[in-house]
C-alpha cells in the first residue's frame, strides 16, 4: 500500500476516526522545539492586552510561516 492509498483510505474514515487518527499520528513526530510555558502564553497574552505587543491576523501569521518555510 503507497501513501496515496493510505491518504484516500483515511480520507474515507468517519471525522471522529480522522481526528483520532491524526491525534495519533502528530505524537509520533518529534518535538518541535518550540515549547511555551503556560506562564509565557499567560505574558504573551498580558503583553497583547497591555499594548506591550501588536498580535498578527491570521493571514499575517501565514504569510510569515509560509516565507520562512520557502514558500
Amino acid at each position: 500500500m503507497d501513501v496515496k492509498q493510505i491518504e484516500e483510505e483515511a480520507a474515507a474514515l468517519p471525522a471522529s476516526l480522522r481526528a483520532g487518527l491524526v491525534w495519533r499520528l502528530l505524537q509520533t513526530l518529534p518535538a518541535s522545539g518550540f515549547e511555551v510555558s503556560d506562564e509565557e502564553a499567560l505574558q504573551r497574552d498580558r503583553d497583547m492586552d497591555g499594548g506591550v505587543v501588536e498580535p498578527l491576523s491570521h493571514e499575517e501569521f501565514v504569510r510569515r510561516v509560509e516565507a520562512a518555510c520557502g514558500r
